[in-house]
């Protein structure tokens, strides 16, 4: 696993030079707030960053329902029983194995691997602009009907999931790079995560940690670039 500190953002990498998985540590005065958990061998190196660093885990957020991003949840659970677990309302329903979509959702099937044996429950079902302690939650469906994205209050730092990736080149959800087409593989809807991109770019963010691939400090201009090629593409199928 490597680590990587900007700000208040710690991001965990795991399968680094392969196929890498992050998760994130986000810095408050009295403990870490965990977003997403990783692969299912993650726990035990997840508890161990934050013993490194020196404070409990007091609630752990997931940005979406996807396999690499809840692979640990079980066992995590199992060591920090009293910290509550946080998701999209929507998404609570992918977190059970319930891949059917909601009226009014655009008709495409939900893609990726979605949990079947997990038994960990939310705590708390997330709307957006829900406060978690200095993070404010932010809608970003698309690559799940659900997705949330999680924006720092105190410095701006957008922890997006796997709403954009920047492994293989900057891309909206739903965009292939050749060099790293996972994401855009298990993405529920192009036209859709298209729209959260731009949202997203609104905030204007300082730092975007993503799912897959390196943190950018001033991200706006390399957002700029996955959405004018999104744009492009999704004109082109039109």
């Amino acid at each position: 696993m490597k680590t990587t500190k900007m700000g208040t953002v710690y991001q965990l990498t795991f399968l680094p030079r392969m196929f890498p998985v992050n998760c994130y540590f986000v810095e408050e005065q009295d403990g870490l707030t965990l977003i997403d958990a990783a692969l299912p061998y993650s726990a035990k190196a997840i508890m161990q960053a934050a013993r490194d660093i020196g404070k409990p885990i007091t609630r752990i957020l997931l940005t979406h329902a996807h396999g690499d991003h809840v692979g640990a949840l079980d066992k995590l659970k199992a060591e920090l029983p009293d910290v509550p677990v946080y998701i999209s309302r929507r998404d609570s329903r992918l977190l059970a194995g319930d891949r059917s979509l909601e009226p009014g959702e655009r008709d495409t099937p939900i893609r990726g691997g979605v949990p079947a044996k997990l038994q960990t429950k939310a705590d708390m079902l997330l709307e957006e602009g829900d406060r978690i302690g200095s993070l404010i939650a932010v809608a970003a469906p698309g690559h799940t009907p659900g997705l949330m994205a999680f924006q720092d209050t105190r410095n701006g730092a957008l922890i997006v999931g796997d709403a954009l990736q920047t492994r293989g080149g900057i891309a909206v959800a739903g965009q292939i790079k050749a060099w790293f087409p996972f994401p855009a593989w298990g993405t529920w809807n192009k036209e859709t995560s298209f729209e959260s991109a731009r949202k997203l770019r609104e905030l204007q963010p300082s730092l975007l940690a993503v799912g897959h691939g390196r943190m950018i400090e001033n991200p706006v201009a390399a957002m700029n670039k996955a959405i004018e090629e999104a744009e492009r593409n999704l004109a082109r199928r039109s």
